[in-house]
Parts: C-alpha cells; sequence; structure tokens
C-alpha cells in the first residue's frame, strides 16, 4: 500500500468499490504516514493542521466501512480520507479559526461543508491550518509553525487555505475542502502546485452561520486533479431550505463534466493587476503566455480585453473587506480582543469605523461594479489571468506585525487578480501548469460565468489532459 497516497482520490474510491481496500486500511495508512511525516517534519505536519485525532478518524472509518457497498447516485469518494479547514464548525471537534482567541471552542453543531462531507462518507483526519479569521492570503497562525508548500518548505504555503493544500501537495490527504473570500483556495493551490476550484456564489450553503453578507466567500475543492476537484464539489455544493440565494442546478455531475469536450470556446485574457500596482514575475507572465498557446492550440479564441473591474473597486472591495472582520472582532470583550493579530485588529479597528450606511453604499456600489463587468465579459466563455504576481514567497515576506497597512497592501501585491472574482462571483480555478526552473510551482487561473462550473471544469479538464502535471511530486519525501 505504499503508493496509495500516489493514487488519485477518485482512484482511491474506485479501489474502495470493488472491495480491493477497505476505508479503515485506506485511513490508516494515510493516518501512518502522517505519523511518518511528524516524526521526519513535525513542523511541516504541525503548519498543515491545527488538529488531529487518529482514534476519531478510525472510528469514523468504521462506521464508512460498515456501510458496505455503496448505491447508485452515492458519491465515488466514499471512504475516501480528507480534512476539514479550521474555519468549519465541526461537532465536538476543536475549531479554533485559526486565532488563540478560539482555543478552547468546541461547536455543538456542525456546518453545511462538514456535515456534505460526512453524508457522503468521506473520513475526516482533522482539522487543516488556516491564519486568524482566515484573513491573510498565508497561513502564519500565531503559537503554531506556519503552513509552508513541499515543493520549498522555507517558502509559504499560501492562505487562508494554507493547511489544506500543503497537506493535500504532500499527500497526507488526498483531497480537501477550503474557503475563499478573496483567493482563499486559488493562492495556496498555485503555492502548492494543486488545482483550486472557487465555485459561482451560492453553489455551497453557508449554513447556519450565513456570515458573509457581502457575498464574496464560499467553499470549495483542493485537489491534485481536476476530476478529484469536480468529485468534492459535487459532494459540498447543494442548496438548504434557510439559504438566502443559491446557484441553479447543474444539468448533471460536475465528474461528468470532465469528461466531456467543452466544444471551441471564446476566451478572454489580460495580465494587468486588478488591485495593486505591481510588476508581475518573469515566471507568472511567462505561466500566463504559455497558457494562451496552449489555449489556441486547442483550437480555442483567445482575445485581450482590458481589466474588467475599475481602480475605484479596491477601495470598496476592502470597506466590505475590513467590516467583515469587524463582525467577528467587535463582539469579543477586551481581554480577548488583545490577543488577536495586529493585522486582525488593524482591519476590525478599519471596519469598526465605518458606519452603516457607509457599509450599505460599500455593498451597493460592489454589486454594481460587478454588474458591470459581468456584462464586459458575458461574450466570453472563460477568462484567463496569471494565478498570483509570483511563485511563492519565503515565510514571512508578507507578513508585518509592526505595520499592518504595509502587510495588507504587500497582500494585495502577491495576489491581484484572484479577488475579482469573488467579487463578481463568478467560478475560478487555479490549475497548476506552470514550474519555475528551480521546481516551485506557478498556477494559472480560468474563470467562467456564473453558473458554469460545468463548462469551466470541462475546460479545466480539457487542458490537463493536454499538458498533464500528475507525474510531479513534490521533493520532500
Amino acid at each position: 500500500m505504499a503508493d496509495l497516497h500516489d493514487l488519485t482520490a477518485l482512484e482511491q474510491g474506485a479501489l474502495l468499490r470493488t472491495g480491493e481496500i477497505s476505508a479503515v486500511e485506506l485511513t490508516d495508512h494515510y493516518l501512518d504516514r502522517i505519523e511518518r511525516a511528524d516524526r521526519e517534519v513535525p513542523d511541516f505536519v504541525a503548519g498543515a493542521f491545527a488538529f488531529r485525532d487518529a482514534d476519531l478518524a478510525r472510528a469514523r472509518a468504521r462506521e464508512v466501512a460498515a456501510v458496505g457497498p455503496v448505491g447508485e447516485g452515492a458519491s465515488p469518494l466514499a471512504g475516501v480520507p480528507t480534512a476539514i479547514k479550521d474555519l468549519n464548525l465541526t461537532a465536538g471537534v476543536p475549531t479554533s479559526f485559526g486565532s488563540p482567541v478560539f482555543a478552547d471552542y468546541v461547536p455543538d453543531v456542525s456546518d453545511a461543508v462538514t456535515l456534505a462531507l460526512e453524508a457522503a462518507g468521506l473520513v475526516s483526519l482533522g482539522k487543516t491550518s488556516t491564519p486568524e479569521l482566515g484573513s491573510p492570503c498565508y497561513t502564519e497562525p500565531e503559537g503554531r509553525p506556519p503552513a509552508v508548500t513541499p515543493w520549498d518548505t522555507s517558502r509559504m504555503a499560501g492562505g487562508s487555505s494554507g493547511g489544506a493544500a500543503a497537506a493535500v501537495a504532500a499527500g497526507l490527504v488526498p483531497v480537501a475542502q477550503g474557503s475563499d473570500g478573496g483567493g482563499s483556495i486559488r493562492i495556496p493551490a498555485s503555492c502548492c502546485g494543486l488545482v483550486g476550484l472557487k465555485p459561482t456564489r451560492g453553489r455551497i450553503s453557508g449554513f447556519p452561520m450565513y456570515g458573509d453578507p457581502i457575498g464574496l466567500a464560499t467553499s470549495g475543492s483542493i485537489a491534485r486533479s481536476v476530476g478529484d476537484a469536480a468529485a468534492l464539489l459535487d459532494v459540498l455544493a447543494g442548496r438548504r431550505a434557510s439559504d438566502p440565494f443559491w446557484a441553479p442546478e447543474p444539468g448533471g455531475t460536475f465528474l461528468d463534466a470532465t469528461r466531456r469536450e467543452p466544444g471551441r470556446l471564446r476566451i478572454a485574457r489580460f495580465v494587468q493587476p486588478v488591485i495593486a500596482d505591481v510588476e508581475v514575475s518573469v515566471e507568472s507572465r511567462q505561466a500566463y503566455d504559455e497558457t494562451s498557446r496552449l489555449l489556441a492550440d486547442l483550437g480555442h479564441s483567445v482575445e485581450d480585453v482590458p481589466v474588467p473591474l475599475p481602480p475605484e473597486a479596491v477601495a470598496t472591495f476592502e470597506v466590505c473587506w475590513s467590516v467583515l472582520t469587524a463582525l467577528s472582532v467587535t463582539p469579543l470583550p477586551p481581554e480577548r480582543r488583545d490577543l488577536l493579530r495586529p493585522l486582525t485588529r488593524w482591519l476590525g479597528e478599519r471596519g469598526e469605523a465605518v458606519s452603516g450606511p457607509e457599509f450599505g453604499l460599500a455593498i451597493g456600489r460592489l454589486r454594481q461594479l460587478a454588474a458591470e463587468a459581468l456584462i464586459r465579459l458575458a461574450p466570453y466563455d472563460a477568462v484567463l489571468t496569471p494565478t498570483l504576481a509570483s511563485p511563492p514567497l519565503p515565510v514571512g515576506a508578507i507578513r508585518d506585525d509592526a505595520d499592518p497597512a504595509a502587510d495588507f497592501e504587500a497582500q494585495k501585491r502577491f495576489t491581484p487578480w484572484t479577488s475579482a472574482w469573488n467579487v463578481t462571483g463568478m467560478p475560478a480555478v487555479s490549475l497548476p501548469l506552470h514550474w519555475t526552473t528551480d521546481g516551485l510551482p506557478v498556477g494559472v487561473m480560468l474563470a467562467a460565468r456564473p453558473a458554469e462550473e460545468e463548462l469551466l471544469l470541462s475546460l479545466a479538464a480539457q487542458v490537463e489532459a493536454a499538458a498533464p502535471w500528475s507525474e510531479r511530486r513534490p521533493p520532500i519525501w
């Protein structure tokens, strides 16, 4: 079983369905692998996982195994191990939101994401690491090792789903859920050489908290292959009766979409940064240009377009982002508030300074700007940009506790495209299509019209087949 972790999640699920391996055996394989990693590279494991419970995972695997062969319509990922981001409520399991402020918090309810994973028969091995409240684009939580990319452990895994991406890239779990309010799935996917899929706004329920009144954030998939990402989206997607908004039902499964040819598409592209004035690295530009040529070789029409969001969108987004932080910070008593990182306090105080009418106007203006961008992009089936302005940066390169404003600006320079698709609500995916000469992954991002994940996944699978990355493995082991 030494090579089980080299199989895709779907391949592992197929072995489970044929009875060649049981959920207990597969779970034990991953727990043993994590334990070995913990002996050899303990800081890597501690940076990837905020919480682990082998006994709980084995008990869950026995429950799944007791169900026996799955019937028609069951998830092809049933019995496959995974992990849950430390921002997601998980009943009876410590959930600290990446912060010492909530170090002792154990929720008595699970959210829609956790419930969906459990209902589909996946086996959680623990909680993956996230920065405080999931805010920064790097994962360096207070009092814990940073999440790092296994391609170079001196460099960041990105954030805020950095722990999930590090775990998947290192083969500690085959697939994992992340969340994305400004790029937090796609950023670590690029840093860790993975597929990172942010679905359409409303595709995945925010039950029971519904904590984002703006509609920027959603959960999504982090995986080694497009097929695995699609299969996990099939697990996570779906509306609940309480949802304030939702995406229309797909025509079939998202996994089925990866097995269809997309046809000849009209693809827009732009490389000019959206939210920061920054020079795009040679590697990011090279990845963008090579992908443009690949798409053209596949028969698609690739056209340059202007940036669809104006510069004023940045300030409006920042108002909304800071208020979202304030929603978590304001209820805290002073003694708890003092435990927050400087960046979180700064963003929270910035949000608290925004009046109710100012916040309402900012939401309205952001939606107007999103509508204008959607109109400009409506003639195109997909949009191509780089994912990040550079390959993964060294740990600590962005974090600046002495100057949170400088920290925030550095984050914008590193991630000048990702948040555009949170503003518009469009689905977007980062694909690991390029590596630097010294072996660092560089992602490229494709987005599609709202609710058109099926087309986006069909295109992504076509690109993966034409320029496969499945044989690449990080050098950490």
